[in-house]
Order: C-alpha cells, then structure tokens, then sequence
C-alpha cells in the first residue's frame, strides 16, 4: 500500500472513510435557536457572574478528535495487515519455486528460506503441487511434490559457495514446463549477476511464455564481496564489491590461520560507488600472517578472501658477483632487480663481503628464494648446503655474466659452453636478436612478447634432448633465453643473459618485471612448475583439505569437491569449492571470485512479472491495535465532554474522598505494570563490581543442587588454598549462567558436566566460545573417571564424556593432547607429572601444541606456546577433591585414596590457576639458570 507493507483483508470497508465529512457536518450542528422572550427580571441576573460557560458550538479539535476514533474503527474493521505474506496470482496451476542459492543470496538467507516458506503455505492451502529448482543445480531432475515434502526439501537447501549459472538450468525449465502445461512461476532473486545475468533473464522469458511470473527481489541489503587482495610494499589492500547505490561503511577484518585478530580496516561508500579499497596499514611481517579477510557482519563465501603463501612478501636475497669497487650503483644488477622486486617482495642485498659470505647469510636466514647475479663458481661445501636447500623447496635463480660464463657449475637447468654468444664474435649473429616466445605451458605462459627487447650477448646451452623441455624463454633463433627445472620442491633458473644492461635490454623493460613476479610466486605451492618439469613427473595435484560453506564457514570438504593442480588460479566452481587445498603446512587458497571479477545489479526489467519484495519480520494484525486506540480516544473525548460541561468538577466535589482513592489505585496499578528495571541496568552492575573488585575464580552453575553444593564448596577450598600456598588472595568463587552473565570477569571458569541434563542454549554456546576465543580457560570436568569401561577408549564412552561431546560439538575446539611431560602447565608452581583430583585414573586433556625438533626438545626444559590452552578437558572430579566442609574437613572420600593424593589435587589447581594468570613465563624461566651462566661467561 503506497510502498509501505501493508495489506487489508477486507480493503471494502475502507469505503467508510467517505462518511467522515457527513459526521464532521453533523457533529458541528447546533441545536435550534430557542425563541426569545423580553422577560424584565432577567436584567438582575446580568450582573452575577457565571460561574460556569458552556460553548456555543464543538470545538473543532473535539471534532478532529472524535473523527480520528472513528477512522480508527474503520480501518480495524478493514482486517489491517503490517508486513503481509505476499500471495500469487489467483490460480490453481502448479506452482514451480526457482530459488537464487549462491553465494549471493547467503546473507540474507533465512528471509529466503522465509519467503518460500509463505509460497508453499499459500498453495497448501489451494491443494497446488510444487516444484522446487535450485537454480544452483542444472542436473537436478524437476518433479512436483505435495506441500510437505516440499518444506522437507526446502529445509535441506544450503547456499552454495560459489558464482551460479543460472542459464544452465534453463533445458531443465524448459522441458518441465513443456511436460507441465499451465504453470505459476515464483523466483526468489539475490538480485546479483555475476555474469550471463541478461542472457539468462531472455532465455527465461522466452521459455515462460505468457505464464504468471512472481519475481521477488529487493527488500534486503545488498550483498557485499571481496576480491584482489594485494600485499603491497607500504600496505596491504583488497576490493570491496557492491551492487546497489548509497553512503556505506564497513569494516574489514584480518585474521591468521588460528583465527585470532591481527587488525581491522574500515572501508566507505560513496553514494554512486561499487567498489572501494580497504588497506591495512601494519607491519610486514604481520601481513604475512594473514590468512584470511572478511567483511564483519556479512555471512557468505563471497565475503571471505583466502589469502596462501601467494600474497606473502617473499623476503629475496641478491647476490652479486660484480666488484663492489668498479660497480657504478645505477648500472650495478642490484639496481635492475631490486627496482623490478620491490613492488612485491622484500630485496635483502649481500654486496658487502665475498658472494660466498652472502649466500650463507640466506641460508642461514631461511629465505625462499636467492638470486645470483654472475656468480661464477660456488665452494663445495656451499653448494651442498645449496642442493639441499633446494631439494626442500628454495627456488634458485641465477643471472648470466662473464664469472659464469668461463664457470662450470652444476647448479644451473642446462648444461652450458664455455665463453658467451657475443654480437661480432666468433659465435655472433648479424644483429641484436629480439624475444620470440614464451612457452606455453611454462611459468611465462601468458606474458605479452615485448618487441621491443633485444640480446646482444648470452650464454649459450649445450644441445640435447631435453633442452627444449627446460626451454621457458627463447629468442628468434630458437636459442633459450630463459631455462629452468624442478630439484626435489625447489627449482633452478636461469636467466642466459646478464641482470644489467650489458647483454640485453631486457632489464629495462615492463616485461621483466612480470617474469621475476612470475618466478617469485614459483617458491609456494601455486606455482607453475614449467615444461621442464611436465617431462620428468607428473602435474602436482592438491586433495581439499578445508572447505567454506556458503556463509563462509569452514567445514569438511563436500564429496563433490575434486583435487586440482598446484598451479589453479580460477575462482571457484562446484568441482572446487572455495577453501584450501593441500598439504596443512603450505596449502593453495582457491576463492569465491577471481581477482578481475565484478558484481552487478541483475536487470529483470525486461520480464513481464509481479513484482515483490523480501519481508524481514513476520504479519502482524493491527485490529488490535487500532481498536485499542479507539477506544482510549472515546475515554478521552468522554472525559474532555465532562469537563467542559462542568460535570467531572461536580462529582469530584461531591465525591472527593472516593475519588482520591480511585485515582490512587489506578497510579499503583501503573506502577505494577510498568516494566521493572532489568537485569542489565541494576543486579548487573552489582555483579559487575563484585567480579571486579577481586580476582575470583568462577564455576558454571548446574541447576543440580547437589553437584552445585559440592562445586562451590570445592572452588572456595581450592582458593584458600591458593591463599595459604601462594601470593594470590582470591575473593570468594562466584556462580555463573553463561547464558545471562558476562564471562570476561574471570580468568578461569569450572563446568562440571551433569550427564542427562539437556544441552545448553545455543546463546550459551556462543558465549563460552567467545570467552575462549578472547583468552579465558575453561575446566571441563566430566567427573566420572572411576566410571570408564577398561580398554583404550573406555574414557570416551562414559555419560559423563558423551554429554561433554555434545557441548563441544558446537565449539570451535582446538586439537587436543593429554598433558605432555614437558608441558608448562606442569611447572607452573609446582612440580607434578598428572593431575588427580578426587580420582587418579582420567587423563587431563589440554590443547596440542606445536613440537620441537627431537635434539631441541631434549634441551628445552618446557612447551608452552604462543599462549594459554582455552580449554582443558578432566575426568578426575577436581572440585570433588578441593571440596571441604564448614568445619575445615574434606567433604569427599578419594578413591583410591593413596598419600597425599588430595594434597596433589591441590597443587593440581595451583598450577592450573598460575598458569592461567600468569600464561607461559615459565617456558623462559626454567631457562634463566643457562641465560645466567652464559651472561657470566
């Protein structure tokens, strides 16, 4: 109605509104003028004042008043509708549901689901069949199916993560409309065209033909995407996509493979804008850590860029074997390849020393890649670090010049003849030869040929079988310009001319710039291995190892998911979802949308349909309402009538007293009914403060009075005991409902775990993965050690770890580890090798964490990683054990009961108290007897 969602069931009776003139006439009617009668008297009572007036005629805001009441009836009686579900056409044709499930219509997803919903209600009630299409899914066979088999299939659909094409499904259409005849058409849109948009908009209306089209669009925000993420030299930048028009801001967040936070970048729309860049201004070494970007509040694929070792700045180490004293900086090699490097890799020069000290130095470093500039021979022993070097995945590249030329060497693709090819020697070529081609399947594959580059000096390679296949630049002649070849991960390169502009002018122009890139993007998986390597193994390919869903979610790969090869760079597809393939340690991102990708707003106009649009809350009926402010505006023209009339003031001086008590009891009914303060404005702020004021360990409250009674007497025995041991004075322990309260209060919380009560509200869930996620620890006790069957998984199958499994199912739970020897958490205070508590056979689990090399964990007295384990997983009854009565003694018996065993439960929760107070310090401090040592010395 005029654009607002709004509909009547009985819009007839709006006609009534017509009658509102006629009542304001007769509600101005005055009475009939009584007849004037000269009465002498009458003269005397001129001079009494009245004491009370009554007005000639209605006001005209007494009229407005009662003239509202009266439409109010009118429009109650009309059956008023705010957000109506939105019907169809009157038909009892089937009706056929095509419904938009890519990434695109993820964000809005539920509404979708909603919307559909409506549909199939409104043709139950006709006793219509439906047909359900994913416009995702061209192959899927179009049947028609009563209402509720149709909600069960609508419930199955998921977004897809990936672009979809909807012309695909057009055959499909087509034949099942034939088959059908008369048919309703409803599309739920996403309003995105991520390509062929028009094309399928024709095809479908050719194919409707004059049958009745409902399109829903509209309604719902637009989607939002990310694209070409790019780690600049100052920067770090990505594209942020839209569809619509309009001032717009948002922020885009950066985390790293453990999904921890490393910086926010706020992006803004202009009103005409459809893509803007969000930067991240912070170090380089944090935005190597980046793994993933998104856009906060925003649930789809398209939403989420992947980033892999691809977009890291690789740090470049360059050798040069040119002597530093005659070198003129600007015609140096250094000069030509830092400038071509710089835009997308971190240049670390070795001019000063000899190049053998230089190339040790990026051993030593670890970098993924080394250039040599006409470094002629290497020492053995150098080279042998080099080889294995390379056999574990650096990539090698080397520039020709004169050392090299005269060299023999084996860390080169080809075998080489001694002396270079010069212009006028003895192997000499009339003039300068220009660039011919870059191989197909080599790393070059791609590249414009420049015309303008010429060589007029190389380094020539021997003849022989294989030299076309390590071939990935040649010149016009057919000699290679560029050569290269696999070496266990890595690879060797090789540039025959110099990387000056001594031999060629190739270092002088755009080109060159795009080949280096293309070799440097070589040291990750993502690499194009080049011909050389086809030849001797097979295409690497890469299985999925984690997969997102359509709301940018990671999951377990989908059966449908295919491996790919190492060198994919496409947007995803539904044989390669987006998400990581690989092995964990190195694995190739594959994204929703390609670099070059770009969305816009789907054009329908051409379509012949009823136009809908997406309703985000559910009907509502007014009559209520309006017939409740009727009647209120009757109340208050009655009260203004006795007013004016001077009756109200009348009976309240006859009738004070009563009326002072009724007035009393209406105020003290409003008080009862106005809503009381909440629990955030008034009891929060006092647990607030009482959480705050003193370090307090926290315990989740059960709702079983008995375990509840054990938990806290056994938290408020294990911190006087923390008082009596330690320096820690804790206030008393405090019970908390993780849906209700807030968790941040406390550094670490116990949850004994009840078996058969039911699962926690989801809100609850949320809450305790966000105190997890922001450095709280959290004990899970199962409590049931004595409990579990024997053999190896017997502690798995207690009720006890079944009801903890269902809790942890919806938690983004780290992998775990029983507490390993060297852990830290056993040296916190004190010296333990388990943790008992009111039994001694269950293991304490806490998260995996990354291991040393086996010499290096000989020596290291402790682990204790980047930080603290969010969750720690026992069996052993801790509370039960910490528990004491009133008078000071131990509520519960121990079982087995051996010495000193309730003495090690205690210092079983000193140490994990410390450790999560005071994190990993002692991981460093065990060191400080050989810092101390080595300092003297």
């Amino acid at each position: 109605m005029m654009g607002l969602p709004l509909a009547f069931t009985e819009p007839l009776l709006l006609i009534g509104l017509v009658s509102l003139p006629v009542l304001w006439w007769l509600l101005r009617v005055m009475p009939p003028r009584p007849r004037r009668i000269e009465f002498p008297p009458t003269r005397l009572l001129f001079d009494i004042a009245p004491r009370e007036e009554t007005p000639s005629r209605t006001p005209w805001w007494l009229t407005a008043l009662r003239l509202l009441a009266a439409a109010l009836v009118i429009f109650a009686a009309a059956g008023p509708i705010w957000n109506p579900q939105v019907g169809l056409a009157a038909s009892k044709a089937p009706l056929m549901i095509m419904l938009d499930d890519g990434w695109s219509a993820a964000s809005n997803w539920d509404t979708r689901i909603r919307a559909a919903d409506e549909l199939i209600a409104n043709a139950e009630n006709d006793r219509r069949g439906i047909a359900l299409v994913p416009l995702s899914e061209p192959n899927r066979d179009i049947t028609l199916m009563p209402a509720g088999a149709a909600r069960v299939a609508l419930r199955q659909f998921v977004p897809k993560p990936y672009s979809i094409e909807r012309v695909e499904t057009l055959t499909a259409i087509d034949r099942f409309l034939k088959a059908t005849g008369d048919c309703e058409i409803a599309w739920l849109s996403d309003g995105v065209d991520t390509g062929r948009g028009e094309e399928f908009v024709a095809g479908l209306g050719r194919t409707m033909g004059d049958r009745s089209l409902t399109l829903f669009e509209g309604g719902t925000s637009s989607p939002l995407a990310l694209v070409a993420a790019e780690n600049a030299a100052a920067k770090m930048t990505v594209k942020v996509l839209r569809t619509d028009s309009g001032i717009l801001a948002g922020t885009v967040r950066a985390l790293d493979q453990k999904a921890s936070p490393i910086g926010e970048a706020r992006f803004t729309f202009g009103p005409q804008d459809k893509e803007v860049d969000a930067a991240f201004d912070l170090p380089v070494e944090l935005r190597n850590d980046i793994s993933r970007l998104e856009i906060s509040g925003e649930r789809s694929a398209g939403a989420v860029q992947l980033l892999d070792k691809r977009w890291r700045r690789r740090a470049i180490g360059i050798v040069s074997g040119s002597t530093s004293e005659t070198s003129q900086p600007l015609l140096a090699p250094t000069f030509y390849l830092t400038r071509a490097l710089a835009p997308f890799a971190d240049v670390r020069l070795a001019d000063k020393g000899a190049p053998q000290q230089g190339i040790t130095q990026f051993l030593d470093q670890k970098l993924p890649m080394i250039i040599l500039a006409d470094v002629g021979t290497v020492a053995p022993d150098l080279r042998e670090r080099l080889n294995a070097w390379i056999a574990q995945g650096g990539v090698l590249v080397r520039f020709a010049g004169p050392r090299l030329a005269q060299a023999e060497d084996d860390l080169v693709p080809v075998k080489l003849r001694k002396g270079g090819r010069t212009l006028g020697g003895s192997l000499t070529w009339e003039k300068p030869q220009h660039l011919a081609s870059f191989t197909p399947d080599g790393p070059f594959a791609g590249v414009a040929v420049p015309k303008d580059v010429t060589v007029s000096r190389q380094v020539l390679a021997e003849p022989d079988a294989v030299l076309a296949t390590k071939s990935w630049a040649s010149l016009e002649d057919g000699t290679p310009l560029v050569t290269g070849e696999h070496r266990g991960k890595g690879i060797v390169s090789l540039f025959h001319v110099s990387a000056d502009m001594r031999w060629s002018d190739l270092p002088m122009s755009g080109t060159f710039v795009e080949m280096l890139r293309r070799v440097v993007d070589m040291s990750g998986y993502t690499a194009k291995p080049g011909p050389g390597v086809a030849t001797e193994a097979t295409a690497e390919t890469l299985a999925p190892l984690h997969m997102l869903d359509g709301f940018g979610a990671f999951g377990p790969p989908p059966a449908t998911a295919k491996p790919l090869t190492a060198d994919y760079r496409d947007r995803a597809t539904p044989d390669h979802p987006p998400g990581y393939y690989g092995p964990a340690e190195g694995p190739l991102a594959v994204n929703t949308l390609a670099a070059a990708d770009r969305i816009a707003a789907l054009n329908t106009a051409p379509l012949h349909a009823r136009r809908a649009t997406y309703t985000n809350a559910e009907p509502r009926d007014l009559r209520g309402w309006l017939l409740s402010t009727s009647l209120a505006l009757f109340l208050i023209d009655a009260l203004i009538v006795a007013l004016l009339g001077g009756g109200l003031a009348a009976l309240l001086r006859r009738r004070a007293a009563p009326a002072m008590i009724l007035l009393g009891v209406l105020l003290a009914g409003v008080a009862v009914l106005s809503p009381t303060p909440s629990r955030a404005d008034g009891v929060s702020d006092e647990f607030a403060m009482k959480s705050t004021s003193q370090t307090r360990l926290a315990y989740v409250v059960t709702g079983n009075a008995d375990v509840d009674s054990i938990v806290k007497a056994g938290m408020s025995g294990l911190t006087l005991f923390l008082a009596q041991r330690t320096a820690l004075e804790a206030g008393d322990p405090v019970g908390v409902d993780p849906a209700r309260d807030e968790l941040a209060f406390f550094p670490l919380i116990y949850w004994p775990i009840v078996p058969g009560q039911p699962k926690p509200p989801q809100d609850a869930i949320n809450k305790i993965e966000a105190y997890m996620k922001q450095g709280g620890t959290v004990i899970f006790d199962t409590r049931d050690a004595v409990e579990a069957p024997p053999g190896d998984n017997g502690a798995a199958q207690t009720p006890g770890m079944q009801a903890l499994r269902e809790i942890l199912s919806s938690l983004d739970v780290p992998e775990l580890e029983p507490v390993p020897r060297e852990h830290v958490l056993t040296k916190t205070f004190y010296l333990l090798r388990d943790f008992p508590g009111r039994f001694n056979s269950g293991q304490t689990w806490v998260e995996t964490l990354p291991r040393e090399d086996d010499d290096e964990s000989a020596q290291r007295p402790a682990r204790g990683g980047d930080g603290v384990s969010p969750i720690i997983i026992t069996s052993n009854d801790l509370a039960g054990a910490w528990a004491l009565r009133p008078d000071g003694q131990p509520m519960l018996p121990l079982t087995p009961g051996e010495p000193r065993q309730r003495e090690f439960a205690y210092r079983a929760g000193v140490n994990i108290v410390m450790y999560t107070l005071t994190g990993n310090y002692k991981a460093d401090q065990v060191h400080a007897p050989a810092l101390i040592e080595r300092l003297g010395q």
